[in-house]
C-alpha cells in the first residue's frame, strides 16, 4: 500500500492475478508495455515523442535512431505544432527529410515541389510567414507525413495558422508538398527559413499499421 514515490521505470514490477486460481505473479513495466502495444488497432493514433518546450533551438529533429520512425508499427505520422515562433520576423516554417537517419537532409531548391514550384523543404506556412513581435503567437496546426517508409515520393500536408499583430489569423490552408525522390524517409527536421525557433513545441504521433 506504499506509493513508490518516483516515476515508473522499465524494471519496476507490478502484481498480476493470472486468473488461474487466484495466483499472484510479478510482471515488469516493460512486459506490460509490450502487451498494451499488441492491443493497438490499425489506424490508431499513438504518441511517439515531443520536442519539449523550445527555447532558441536551431531546429527540431525526429529520427529513427531515437525511436521516432518505425515502419513495423506505423504507416503515417502526424505532427502537432503549438505556437512555434521564430527569432526572425516574417519567415516560413519548413519540414526537410532525410534518408540516412538525420546524417543529412535534402535542402536544395528543387528537392521539394508544390505542384511545379521548387522549394527547399515542405513549406508548412506557405501563404504567410510567421512573425516574432510581442503579439504574434507563432505557428499552430498539424503537419502530416504519409508513408515515408516507402521508396516513393514522400508527401506531406500542412493545415496550420499563423497569428499576426493586427489580430488576424492567417491560414496556410491545405498545402501539399512532395519530396522529389523515390526514397524512404527515416528522419525529419523542422526549421524556419532564417533564424532559430524562439519558443513553442512540436509533438509527434504515429498512425498504427492498418
Amino acid at each position: 500500500g506504499t506509493d513508490i514515490g518516483a516515476a515508473l521505470v522499465d524494471a519496476d514490477l507490478m502484481i498480476v492475478d493470472d486468473g488461474a486460481g487466484g495466483t499472484n505473479r510479478k510482471a515488469t513495466m516493460t512486459r506490460l508495455s509490450t502487451y498494451i502495444a499488441t492491443k493497438i488497432t490499425g489506424g490508431s493514433k499513438v504518441f511517439i515523442a515531443s520536442s519539449g518546450v523550445l527555447s532558441n533551438a536551431a531546429n527540431v529533429q525526429f529520427r529513427a535512431q531515437d525511436g521516432h520512425f518505425d515502419a513495423t508499427k506505423f504507416d503515417h505520422y502526424e505532427f502537432m505544432l503549438q505556437a512555434v515562433k521564430p527569432v526572425t520576423d516574417n519567415v516560413k516554417l519548413l519540414c526537410q527529410t532525410s534518408t540516412n537517419d538525420g546524417g543529412d537532409y535534402a535542402s536544395t531548391d528543387g528537392d521539394y515541389h508544390k505542384t511545379t514550384t521548387d522549394r527547399t523543404g515542405m513549406v508548412i506556412t506557405e501563404t504567410y510567414g510567421a512573425g516574432n513581435n510581442t503579439n504574434e503567437y507563432g505557428v499552430s496546426g498539424t503537419f502530416y507525413l504519409f508513408a515515408p517508409h516507402l521508396n516513393t515520393y514522400t508527401t506531406g500536408l500542412a493545415v496550420c495558422t499563423t497569428w499576426h499583430t493586427n489580430g488576424g489569423i492567417y491560414r496556410s490552408d491545405l498545402h501539399a508538398f512532395g519530396r522529389l525522390a523515390a526514397e524512404d524517409t527515416d528522419a525529419v527536421k523542422f526549421l524556419f527559413t532564417s533564424g532559430n525557433i524562439t519558443s513553442g513545441e512540436i509533438v509527434m504521433y504515429g498512425i498504427a499499421n492498418s
